[in-house]
């Protein structure tokens, strides 16, 4: 299941309310002093919530004190990363030991606070060499400025899934592979009952479902920060590629202000009224998990999945992907860090764990071995997503010591962007860079 669950404006929230910011936790509470080999009562607190998702994490657990059996493992499901994090403030017996997030965008904040511990120390006493287990975009986004306070628990490939019946209808072959491709099938693609729509090509507009404007910006591979950490947003030409690329996606498909009312008339993403299921859509950015959710569905029509496209001057790079995912790691204020190392590591790094795992739940699995098993799910549909997160030119977002803030901070511009609002890009763009720097300062004072 995806991590649409965690609101994307939720860093605002967070940050707004002083969770997660330097200087709030006392790294000093907890123990690393304990002996994993003694009985012991470890709490994991977790964000999953729907049955099939609580029973695969109760399988995993099962699997583990099996192999710990002194180990016992208390599981809290459904649980936020708001209510993580005023537990970790709090410390005391009721915090939890081990804590995961959906939300990787808060990394930089969990590892720069203290309030999740650095697990290099407990990798080096145990031999686990994170660079040869563990992507390097999946490290990336689960690490800050050195400190790898967490580590990738399953992850997420977002690429394009598109109506076959819809191509074969438009005449078009296969799905597009450069930027040019894509707008010129969107327009194809296209249908209009008089001046009343009944399906687009692609809805390119910012609020839809996962169109978060970062997850088609990464086919651009952007660099969101210089190397003294300050937004470079006007900067970067691949940033005006971007949005001209999406006005011209609006343009050849009506332009926003129709595509804007035609969206408003779609059902609820995770319902049967979604609109790439209902067939108002013909391509569509997406998870891996929507494959599952199509079948369960039983979609009346043909669909493929094919890695999102790329702009014409980086056509080598097709494949790639927006990549994200969940992580794990240990709270600052455990008293049995080294039981909790334990189970960090068993649910991350075991081969075998992380495959059962990721076939549950149909994620992408988050280590080298586990995305080359041949126990993985044989969907074919599922193996793209497998390889966009293989795909060495995918992206991740760059960790920041205001978590998400600066993505929540790209959103409110393309939205006005978008809607015609901002006609100067450079001048909107330099203080976007402005307002992003003013937000990282103030998390850092």
């Amino acid at each position: 299941m995806p991590r649409w669950r965690i609101p994307l404006r939720a860093p605002m929230v967070l940050a707004a309310a002083g969770l997660l910011l330097a200087g709030c936790a006392n790294p000093s509470t907890g123990s690393a002093a304990d002996d994993p080999t003694k009985p012991v009562t470890i709490t994991f607190w977790h964000g999953w919530s729907a049955e099939g998702e609580v029973k695969a994490i109760d399988d995993s657990i099962a699997r583990f004190e099996k192999l710990h059996p002194n180990i016992h493992v208390k599981s809290v499901g459904n649980v936020p990363d708001s209510t993580v994090n005023q537990a970790l403030r709090a410390g005391g017996d009721e915090a939890p030991d081990v804590v995961s997030s959906f939300t990787t965008n808060n990394v930089g904040q969990y590892c720069d606070s203290g309030m999740w511990v650095d697990l290099d120390p407990f990798m080096k006493k145990t031999g686990l060499e994170k660079e040869k287990v563990f992507p390097q975009s999946l490290l990336d986004y689960s690490s800050y400025n050195g400190n790898q306070c967490a580590l990738p628990l399953l992850a997420d490939a977002f690429g394009m899934y598109y109506n076959k019946d819809a191509f074969k209808e438009a005449g078009v072959s296969r799905p597009p592979r450069t930027m040019s491709e894509f707008i010129a099938d969107s327009e194809k693609l296209t249908k209009r009952d008089g001046k009343a729509y009944k399906r687009v090509g692609f809805m390119p507009n910012f609020r839809l479902y996962q169109n978060s404007p970062d997850r088609l910006f990464a086919q651009w591979a952007p660099t969101y920060f210089d190397k003294d950490g300050k937004s470079r947003l006007a900067k970067d030409p691949a940033t005006y590629q971007f949005f001209d690329t999406a006005k011209k996606l609006m343009d050849a498909q009506g332009g926003y202000d129709a595509l804007e009312r035609f969206r408003t008339s779609f059902g609820d993403e995770m319902s049967n009224q979604n609109a790439f299921l209902s067939g108002k859509l013909a391509m569509h950015l997406d998870g891996e998990w929507r494959g599952l959710m199509l079948n369960d569905s039983k979609a009346e029509f043909d669909w493929g999945v094919a890695p999102m496209p790329v702009p014409d001057d980086q056509a080598e790079t097709y494949g790639r992907g927006y990549l994200t995912g969940t992580v794990a790691g240990i709270a600052h204020s455990s008293k049995h860090q080294n039981a909790a190392w334990e189970l960090v590591k068993f649910l991350t790094s075991d081969t075998d764990q992380v495959v059962q795992f990721a076939n549950a739940i149909h994620n992408v699995p988050s280590t080298e071995a586990a995305l080359k098993s041949p126990k993985l799910d044989a969907d074919p549909t599922f193996r793209t997503f497998l390889d966009i997160a293989k795909n060495k030119y995918s992206q991740v977002m760059p960790s920041s010591t205001n978590g998400g803030m600066y993505i929540v901070q790209l959103q409110d511009f393309s939205y006005t962007r978008e809607a015609g609002k901002a006609p100067d890009l450079k001048k909107g763009l330099k203080r976007l860079d402005k307002l992003i720097d003013a937000d990282t300062l103030q998390s850092r004072n």
